[in-house]
């Protein structure tokens, strides 16, 4: 833990600190099935970023406005099965789902979209996808009117519900971020588009999981635990059958014996429905 953050836990620990509120997020694991097995896609946050800087995390970030637009044209399982999995309701589980794959777009070019109907999904120049991204990412844009100008719908089902994170109470910006498993679709390929991102890799992830302990790759309790979920996985079929239940897990900093500042993992009072 950064000094900053651990002198941050312990004036918490003191009631100095109150804590901050939460924003709700999502967070995408891409999955593909590569030469030695499934591989998922990590992201290396640039050092200069106010949360988790220099961190290797998966694509995601905080629900805006618009991603909670109800004309956003919609494609496979319906808000109410995600909002049962994520304890949550149908109108917030949307928003979830759509703030997945808008900043999926935005931080790695890939675009987990269906066509709207038989005649939809046109096929476009990179450079146009890449101006449209932009578009996204600057806020000149919206989702579903990108989708709409495209013939294509939320691809719901390219995604299913995988964890319930919630940060620490004593850090200053707080998320309540349910992590998404995604497949990558067929036809497309991540890039590496820069902004918040340093670098952009597939890993294995048990090699991710490796580098980590070596000390060669910086993670977030969350990322660690969903790449352990991952790491005896076979393949992107399997990976989607898995029957994980969601509980909202919410880390606190303890002290042990000889005062050292530890953060203890349990589920929060209450907890969400199963991932069935």
């Amino acid at each position: 833990m950064p000094a900053g953050l651990e002198v941050r836990a312990r004036a918490f620990l003191s009631g100095q600190v109150e804590p901050a509120p939460t924003r709700d997020a999502a967070t995408v694991a891409l999955v593909r099935d590569g030469a030695a097995g499934l591989e998922v896609l990590l992201l290396r946050r640039v050092a200069t970023m106010a949360f988790a800087a220099g961190m290797h995390v998966f694509p995601g970030g905080r629900v805006d406005p618009a991603d909670a637009d109800p004309g956003t044209a919609w494609s496979g399982p319906d808000p109410d099965w995600f909002g049962q999995r994520l304890g949550c309701p149908a109108e917030t589980a949307r928003a979830l789902v759509c703030a997945a794959v808008r900043e999926t777009f935005e931080e790695c070019g890939v675009l987990l979209a269906e066509p709207a109907d038989a005649a939809g999904g046109p096929d476009a120049p990179e450079h146009d996808w890449e101006a449209q991204r932009t578009a996204l990412l600057q806020r000149q844009a919206t989702l579903g009117g990108l989708l709409a100008r495209r013939g294509l719908a939320v691809g719901a089902g390219l995604l299913r519900p995988l964890a319930h994170w919630i940060t620490p109470e004593f850090e200053p910006r707080r998320y309540d971020t349910r992590f998404f498993l995604a497949r990558l679709p067929d036809g497309q390929r991540a890039r590496h588009v820069g902004g918040e991102a340093a670098q952009t890799g597939w890993l294995r992830p048990q090699e991710a999981l490796d580098r980590h302990a070596a000390g060669q790759m910086a993670m977030l309790p969350p990322t660690v635990d969903v790449l352990a979920v991952l790491s005896g996985v076979p393949d992107v079929a399997a990976a989607f059958t898995l029957e994980t239940p969601i509980v909202a897990l919410l880390p606190r900093p303890v002290l042990d014996a000889q005062g050292r500042l530890l953060l203890d993992v349990r589920p929060r009072a209450d907890p969400v429905g199963p991932n069935r």
